[in-house]
């Protein structure tokens, strides 16, 4: 699946690039919020995002008071 139609941010997600925006688009992540319900283990899963992605997505939450399910 390209993702060139995509827009490199999505919702309040921080730029972690297309493919691991494509990725979390695809189960219906388009927040934060939806990424805390989630662990590392899960998001690693997703064929698009890599531990870079997982560190940007980590770093957003934890600048929120939040974190990743452990």
């Amino acid at each position: 699946m390209s993702t060139r139609g995509l827009p490199e941010q999505i919702g309040d997600l921080p730029k972690i690039g297309r493919p691991a925006a494509s990725a979390l688009l695809t189960i219906g992540v388009t927040t934060l919020d939806g990424v805390a319900a989630m662990g590392e283990a899960e998001l690693l899963a997703l064929h698009g995002v890599g531990p870079k992605a997982v560190r940007i997505l980590r770093e957003a939450l934890e600048q929120r008071g939040s974190s990743l399910q452990a």
